[in-house]
This record gives C-alpha cells, structure tokens and sequence, in this order.
C-alpha cells in the first residue's frame, strides 16, 4: 500500500490474488514449501539447527521503473570496486593521491600482501558480486554493504522462484516477471572467459568446503547447473605450477576454481598451514598464470565497512560519475570529531564492526540496554578502527505470512551481478531477506531471517497462458542424500568448515 491506503500498481495482481484466499488457503500453500524445502535439502544452519530455508508466501515485487536505477546502480558499483581492487593491490593510486589514508588498507584484516602480483587474465577480480540494498523511509535505494569475496544465497534466489513459479503459475505470465534461472549459464560463461590465455576449453570447478558446510546445498546445486565438477580441496593437486583434481581415469587440468572457501583456508602454503579445506600450491599456480580463482583473493579489503564510506568518492574518482545508489550516511570512528558525536549518540545510533558479516556484532542504539550500550563504547574506545556507525534506516516493509496472518516485516535485497570482463550483467531479482521478528531490523538468515522471491516486472507477458512458465519445469532438485563420515579427515573439514562460517564466510 502506499501512504494513501491505495495499493501500488506493481502490486495490483498480487494483492487480488492474495486478497480472496482464506487464511486456511495461505497457511496451506506456506507448509507446503517449508516441508518441500526439507526435502530438498534446502536448508540453512540457525544456532546449530538445520532448518528449512524460510520462504514467504508473498512475493516481493519491484517495478521496472525502480530497476532501471537499481541494475545500472549496482553494475557502476561493481565497475568501481573492480578498479578499486586492481589499484590497491598495484600502483595504490588512490593512496598516493591521498583519497584512501594508507593506514586504512594496510590495517585491513583482508589485505592480502599474497594477492599482489596476480593479474587475473581478462582483469576481472569480482567474477560473482552481491551488493545489499534497503529503501527507506523515503522510498530511496541505499547501499548497505558490499560482497566480493565469496558472497552466498543466489541458490535460495533460484529455488524461490521454482516454487513460486509453481505456487502461482499464470501470475508470472501475467506480470511479465523477469526470469532468473539463466544465472548458471552465465556464470558459467563468465568463468570461462576469464581462464588462462592459452586455454580454448578450460576446465571448470567449484571448490566446497565440504558437506558440513552450511552453504553446501548452494555450490553443489550451481556446480550441476552449470555442468561442471564439486571438488574438495583434498580432491585437488599442484605440480610445476599447475593445478590438477584427481578423477578415476587419473589427473585432470584444472583452469577455473570457482571458490567457495574463505582466502585464510585455500592454501596451507600461503595462508593457514593447518586448513584441510584449500589444497597447497594454489596461489603459486595463480601467480604464474596458470589458474583463475574466482573470486580472487584478498577482495574482502573491498568489503571493509571503512572502504564502504570512501565509495561515493572512488566512483568519481575512478570512473569520473556521480553514484547512481547512495551510501547510507556513516560515521568513520576512527575520526575523533565523528567518534565524540557518536558516543554522545550511541543510543540514537547503529554501531557495526567493519569485518563483521552475517549480522554479527551489530547493535542497534535504541533496542540495546544501557549495560550492553556501555561494553560496546569500551570496545570502540580499545579498537575506533574497527567500527562504523549509521543511523537507524527504516527498512522498508513488505507484508509475511506470521503465525498471526499477513503483517509487515522489513526487508532488504541483495541483487547478485556477473562481470565477464566485458559487461557487468545484474541478475533480475536477487535475494529478499526479510527480519521475521516483528520490529526486527536484521535480516540475515544467519540470524533468523527468512526470504522473499523477488519478482522484477518488465519481462514479455503472456496472453491466457494456464502451463507452468519455463522456470519452473527447469529442474533444480532432486539432490542425493550425501554420505556422512565418507572420509578420514571429515572430522577435520567440520571442524574447518564452522570455524570458516563464524569468519563470515559465505554469510548471508
């Protein structure tokens, strides 16, 4: 609805839809996808439980009007952080101008010394983005936050709209709702184009952690739609500067790793020497020319809350634009003045640490105690580099189906975008997560939250159309359940592989 009570129009067919079914109808429809989610394996880990992947009946819906500013703003987004990693892990041109205070980035718990001197060989850095959005108040996109390292939850984009493409078959015809599951594909692609020079038919991969992983059900269902191999680090070799997987007709090259392991796990030699999840040689292999790793490594100096709050003034910098989305408003606590106005406001305020993911270490000024207020000041005072604050966005809302019936709960969005080296592709749709507690402003799964299939209109309707749209007979189930216990060194990988989550690895 808007202010007036009228609904708004990208939301008229929904509403009518929504609108004659009985509350017996929606509680129906809504156990019906959590139980086929279990099934499914499509799941998520929540303080130790694997639960169904929480999907609301409701859609979410964007009017192509707000995607010609939200697809174009996220690709410039992307366009920036690219140049941004290219620069500081070369020439530092934007330290040398004084535009990022060198400090910053050389006290960047993800600058990685080890990531200079690769050059990816179509220069891309950031083959897979996931940039989170809100709307607030004023009915203006914002950027949250930046994901470039190994960012997670397209599977759920996926698998969302399968089911609501078969819960409300003629409504996506009708809408004209813009397809998603072409994804793969062009990851696929992308990942190809960016393989070694002297590669005509390049080897793909994607790198799990492993079955323990909570992120597991995502890299096994995109390494299947894309028809390329799952491997494990312990399923992977390095010999002269080559990167092999072991197969049952013997070694394979390996030219692509698309990965799905946290850069401080990849490699034994450079980074952990006890990770079980990387394989040894990896970054060498890279260095010489000889693999892509995508992401790269030490893109998660991009993802550092204090890098966020210089992004309005590399866009201008390195591309020579006004930002399409704006930041929201933050204070960089690590400057005295910003720093004293915001412990005089720390009630008023949200308070983030700058590598933290997931949700986690945020505190949210007018829902906090006093007692909880005042450990969190001594934490700034000890470490001001570490933390940013922000005022208290009002997400927007979207109606949930709750144990109550349909009521509003704050969202955000997380639009996943592609980078081929040559055009920066932005997936139609992207992530809903939505705060399921009421008055909750945290939305990450990690933390509660569920999702929203995210419907962006502007597609080609269809006239009387009764079949299921295309979407939904594109198969994206029917994993085989995984054998536990299946290797020697799984207790290991568990170990590993939780330790990786708590990092943030793979949040969403």
């Amino acid at each position: 609805m808007d202010l007036h009570g009228s609904v708004r129009e990208p939301y008229s067919r929904v509403y009518a839809e929504i609108d004659r079914m009985s509350g017996d109808d929606l509680f129906s429809r809504a156990e019906a996808l959590a139980s086929t989610y279990l099934a499914q394996g499509v799941t998520f880990d929540h303080a130790g439980e694997e639960r169904p992947f929480p999907l609301d009946i409701v859609p979410r819906v964007v009017g192509a009007d707000e995607w010609d500013i939200i697809s174009p703003g996220v690709a410039q987004r992307v366009k920036t952080l690219e140049a941004f990693l290219t620069d500081v892990y070369g020439s530092q041109h934007c330290v040398n101008d004084g535009l990022v205070p060198r400090r910053l980035i050389a006290t960047s718990q993800y600058f990685y010394r080890a990531a200079a001197g690769i050059d990816p060989a179509n220069g891309v850095r950031i083959h897979v983005s996931g940039i989170d959005l809100v709307r607030d108040q004023h009915g203006i996109w914002r950027v949250l936050e930046d994901n470039v390292r190994v960012p997670s939850g397209v599977s759920y984009v996926l698998s969302n709209r399968r089911a609501m493409s078969q819960m409300f078959p003629d409504m996506f015809g009708a809408m004209g709702v813009r397809p998603v599951l072409e994804y793969s594909q062009r990851l696929r692609s992308a990942l190809a184009k960016s393989a070694p020079e002297d590669v005509d038919d390049p080897t793909i991969v994607v790198l799990t952690p492993g079955v323990f992983n909570s992120a597991y059900y995502e890299h096994s269902l995109l390494a299947r739609t894309m028809g390329v191999e799952l491997v494990e680090g312990r399923d992977l070799e390095t010999h002269n500067g080559r990167v092999y997987m072991r197969t049952t007709a013997g070694r394979q090259r390996v030219d692509v790793i698309y990965r799905r392991v946290d850069d401080d796990f990849l490699d034994p030699v450079a980074f952990r020497p006890d990770s079980a999840l990387g394989a040894p040689g990896l970054i060498h292999a890279a260095r010489q020319g000889n693999v892509t790793i995508a992401n790269a490594v030490g893109n998660g100096v991009a993802d550092d809350k204090l890098i966020y709050t210089y992004m309005p003034d590399l866009t201008r910098y390195y591309l020579g634009e006004e930002p399409i989305l704006p930041n929201v408003d933050t204070w960089r606590l690590e400057e005295k003045e910003a720093r004293e106005e915001v412990m005089d406001r720390l009630d008023e305020l949200v308070v983030k640490p700058v590598d933290g993911a997931g949700g986690k270490g945020v505190t949210i000024g007018p829902k906090t105690s006093a007692e909880e207020l005042a450990k969190v000041r001594a934490q700034i005072l000890r470490d001001p580099r570490g933390w940013i604050a922000q005022p208290v966005v009002q997400l927007s809302t979207v109606p949930t189906l709750t144990e109550d019936g349909l009521e509003p709960r704050h969202v955000d969005l997380r639009p996943f975008a592609i980078n081929d080296g040559d055009d920066v592709w932005v997936l139609p749709g992207g992530l809903t997560r939505v705060a399921l507690a009421r008055g909750q402003l945290i939305v990450n799964s990690s933390q509660g939250g569920g999702s929203k299939d995210t419907w962006v209109l502007g597609g080609v309707r269809q006239r009387g159309a009764s079949t299921p749209p295309p979407e939904s007979r594109i198969e994206l189930a029917g994993l085989g359940a995984v054998p536990q216990g299946a290797h020697p060194d799984d207790a290991t990988h568990d170990q590993q592989q939780q330790q990786q989550q708590q990092q943030g690895g793979g949040s969403c």
